[in-house]
């Protein structure tokens, strides 16, 4: 049996009493405010800030220091989707750019991510500086306290206005409005997709495909001082379906390689390059495997099943009682999950501040998988995720810790 509470403790608490088949050491819980992705773009904007640039309203000349960034006219972050630090590390032999920087801390360093780690959570705090908590983006698919149905924030289906559920500033407008040149790069799709004006939006975006038409876009917006924005989705999309240790991952991450080598000459001198990530990957066991549709142990008192595999909310039936779900989900999982009801996990901090309009998008029980363990639901679920070989979401340091690559042109 494996509680998530008393493990959340004894990772700020070694003192503190935890199961021990689940050790603290093998665990990370994301560290709000400090070395984490909520300092990247406050930071970035401080060195640009620091140059003299302008206001760049934004700025956070703490995380600025923090994260070791020089000042500079002209910035460029490129966030790669599923890129952690501990898949790049034994990834590296593809990897020639990013390498050789990966060994010297003043170049490279890890991160952590938000919980859950995944893409809508993290997003969502890249781009405000805020906690999950408080932009109620909590995890791919959560439920909808509106409606009672489980809205998916990757896609935005069933959720209201991306400004209603995300209430935080995105830090790109904040920039952009105090006057600050600011390009996004990205698939033609994102452009006023939900995620985008929920956490992205502000100044121009400026849609292309290929990894190198990318590159010349950002290179081009940053002939004139300013800040760009560069995604690039592939390493994740790869390692979902092939496993982050398969082949084409390795080839993914080429590409990648290859494409942040061009950015490097391709932009001006004395550009701010910085290189990080939303989440890492592990490579989940079908063995090790849980569908609450088929398991009425996990099925009883479960209305609904959010979040993700590796990081699940559970939304419980009317008058259902969470700690008793809990301790009964905690038994069947063994020390294949950690579970915790939201009544301790949300003060312990594992979202950040949470902001009340955000409280009930959190799970009535909330549940992290550990090793390569995970939770499905056949009954909401497509059957083509059920098969996915990468996952991410849950505390082990290889979804939870990423890069942050700085490079100065």
């Amino acid at each position: 049996m494996a509680d998530l509470l008393p493990v959340l403790a004894a990772l700020a608490d070694t003192s503190a009493d935890v199961p021990r088949d689940v050790a603290p050491d093998t665990l990370v819980t994301p560290s709000y405010g400090g070395a984490s992705i909520d300092a990247v773009l406050p930071g970035v904007l401080g060195a640009l800030a620091g140059s003299g640039a302008g206001d760049c309203a934004g700025a956070d000349p703490a995380a600025t220091a923090r994260l070791g960034l020089p000042a500079a006219t002209r910035a460029c972050v490129v966030l790669v989707d599923g890129l952690g630090w501990e898949n790049l590390r034994e990834r590296a032999g593809h990897a020639s750019f990013l390498r050789p920087r990966l060994s010297d801390p003043a170049a490279a360093r890890p991160l952590t991510t938000t919980y859950p780690s995944t893409t809508a959570a993290a997003i969502g705090t890249f781009g405000t500086g805020a906690p999950p908590g408080r932009t109620a983006m909590l995890g791919y698919t959560v439920r909808n306290p509106a409606t009672g149905d489980l809205a998916t924030l990757v896609s935005w289906e069933g959720a209201p206005d991306p400004r209603t559920w995300q209430r935080e500033t995105p830090l790109l407008e904040t920039a952009a409005t105090g006057g600050l040149p600011v390009t996004s790069v990205g698939p033609a799709r994102f452009a006023g997709s939900g995620m985008t004006l929920a956490a992205l939006r502000g100044g121009t975006y400026q849609g292309a495909e290929a990894l190198a038409d990318r590159v010349r876009v950002a290179a081009r917006a940053l002939r004139s001082p300013g800040l760009v924005y560069l995604y690039w989705g592939d390493v994740d999309k790869v390692g979902h379906h092939e496993g982050w240790r398969s082949a084409a991952w390795g080839h993914a991450l080429e590409e990648l390689d290859a494409g942040l080598s061009l950015l490097a000459r391709s932009l001006p001198a004395g550009t701010l390059l910085v290189v990080t990530a939303d989440h890492g990957m592990v490579d989940v066991d079908p063995a090790v495997r849980w569908d609450v549709a088929t398991d009425p142990v996990l099925r009883a008192d479960v209305a609904l099943v959010g979040g993700e595999p590796r990081a699940s909310h559970l939304y419980l039936e009317p008058g259902a009682d969470a700690r008793a779900v809990a301790a009964r989900w905690s038994a069947h999982l063994g020390d294949a999950a950690l579970v915790g009801v939201r009544d301790d996990v949300v003060p312990a901090g594992l979202f950040g501040d949470v902001a009340p309009h955000a409280l009930p998008v959190i799970g009535d029980v909330v549940v992290a998988a550990t090793g390569r363990a995970s939770i499905v639901d056949s009954r909401t679920q497509t059957p083509a995720s059920l098969t996915l070989v990468g996952m991410h979401g849950s505390l082990t340091p290889a979804e939870m810790r990423i890069p942050l690559v700085v490079h100065l042109t």
